[in-house]
């Protein structure tokens, strides 16, 4: 919120407003017509600008516009003793909370958010049934999406307020690709990790990459940590991705069906649908994504610039919620309890003990082993932009994007690094001090400030 020339009810020659031309925060008080001293006084906050506000509006009722009876009072008295006298018969406190919570009110309280039913949704979701929207002021239903494209769809069309999505989808979204052209935003990161390459049971005596050429696999959607990763795996071994194997795009939902049914070999999937293959007995885990690129990001809350921008104390309040969500999921002590609320049939309809294999991180594999991993899911919100620059050299790699790329600017448009570390600060967390770093992906590092470089790097490509 910002507040111009509201004056200092102690001092008349102070204002409220930053001088003309500077940005810095520190310049919300002090004498007018003296210069940035941003480097030695602190900035003041919003509530001490609202506190401050509010004093201002009542020394002002009281001697209304009298500008001398009021300066002759203060002088009298001093500000010090005015301050106390304010505090003593005014409701300071009260009236600072009601008018925050006036100007702070969401603008729209009834929100319709997809998900689709993952555990990678796990904070969207979540927040439902143990009240984080609610926390906020925020009634909302979440509302079970058969697949991605249904829940770009949707939101494209207003009927989502927001959505979980998977880390590319703003992207493409933003830029037009796969459908019509809408800038989208992505302020959090839902989880990283959190999904794994699965074969059919038949296909225990092939390990090797190398023996998969004619096979047959599933991702969710074109637009998909799971196909870039998928993509980049069997190109490190040698197979080309268009040529060499077929990729399908089939729902989460239906990948065990397909998988039963011979439709296919095997796929690169978000859980619950990787540990129920197990659970079934028709497949098995051949490898986690974070083997391929530990802490890479999967799924996100997204929703439309427009929204955003219209309806700033929502978006504000909805990011709050998910943020919270997101960090309470993060905490080991709290996967049992997310399992018992998520497994329900109005969210992933799954046995418990599927979902508890899967957040917790100790689960069978389907081949006769009980592992270990803690972070086979993990929850953090922060949006590196510098992940966005890799998931764009991916895109152009296998020519989903043509042309020159303004990485960097895309990235920040998307990926809205600041307002998830307003967040967390808000929330008593601190988020990384920089939104780029490099990243290692199957031991080879990816230097986000050189994307092109990256890109021409790789034997198999299209471009």
């Amino acid at each position: 919120m910002t507040f111009k020339s509201l004056g200092d009810p102690y001092n008349p020659d102070i204002t409220l407003s930053h001088t003309a031309g500077c940005s810095c925060s520190a310049c919300a008080s002090r004498p007018a017509g003296t210069s940035c001293t941003s480097e030695t006084e602190p900035a003041l906050t919003s509530d001490a600008i609202m506190e401050r506000a509010i004093k201002s509006a009542v020394v002002r009722e009281v001697f209304g516009h009298n500008e001398f009876s009021r300066r002759a009072f203060l002088g009298l008295i001093g500000g010090g003793t005015a301050a106390a006298i304010l505090a003593s018969l005014f409701p300071m406190e009260q009236a600072k909370a009601a008018l925050l919570d006036k100007l702070g009110k969401p603008e729209k309280a009834k929100l319709s958010i997809g998900f689709v039913p993952i555990t990678c949704a796990t904070p969207i979701i979540m927040a439902h049934p143990l009240g984080f929207y609610s926390k906020y002021g925020l009634d909302v239903d979440v509302i079970k999406t058969a697949g991605w494209a249904v829940a770009r769809d949707k939101s494209l069309a207003k009927e989502y307020d927001a959505s979980h999505m998977l880390a590319p989808m703003p992207l493409a979204m933003s830029l037009g690709i796969g459908s019509s052209a809408k800038p989208f935003v992505m302020p959090a990161v839902e989880n990283i990790n959190g999904q794994a390459i699965v074969l059919r049971m038949d296909h225990q005596d092939k390990r090797d990459p190398k023996q998969w050429k004619g096979f047959k696999f599933g991702v969710p959607f074109d637009y998909s940590m799971h196909n870039f990763l998928l993509r980049y795996y069997v190109a490190e071994h040698g197979l080309d991705p268009d040529t060499d194997i077929q990729i399908r795009v089939v729902p989460p939902p239906e990948m065990v069906a397909n998988l039963r049914a011979g439709n296919l070999d095997g796929y690169l999937s978000p859980d619950p649908f990787n540990q129920r293959a197990v659970w079934e007995k028709v497949g098995f885990i051949h490898l986690l994504t974070k083997e391929i690129w530990d802490g890479h990001p999967c799924c996100a809350f997204a929703c439309s610039k427009q929204f955003a921008t219209e309806h700033p104390n929502t978006y504000g309040a909805l990011l709050k919620a998910i943020v919270d969500a997101t960090q309470y999921s993060a905490k080991p002590q709290n996967r049992a309890q997310i399992a018992e609320a998520i497994a329900p049939k109005n969210y992933l309809n799954q046995p418990v003990p599927v979902i508890e294999q899967v957040l917790t991180g100790r689960y069978a594999d389907g081949l006769g082993n009980v592992r270990d991993e803690p972070n086979r899911i993990d929850f953090d919100p922060f949006p590196w932009q510098s992940m966005a620059v890799w998931i764009l050299t991916q895109m152009k790699r296998w020519g989903y994007i043509k042309g020159d790329l303004d990485y960097q600017r895309i990235a920040e448009e998307v990926y809205l690094a600041a307002d998830a570390g307003k967040m967390m600060k808000e929330l008593g967390y601190t988020p990384p001090g920089k939104a780029y770093k490099n990243h290692t992906i199957m031991g080879k590092e990816f230097d986000y400030s050189k994307p092109e470089q990256y890109i021409q790097s790789f034997k198999i490509r299209r471009t």
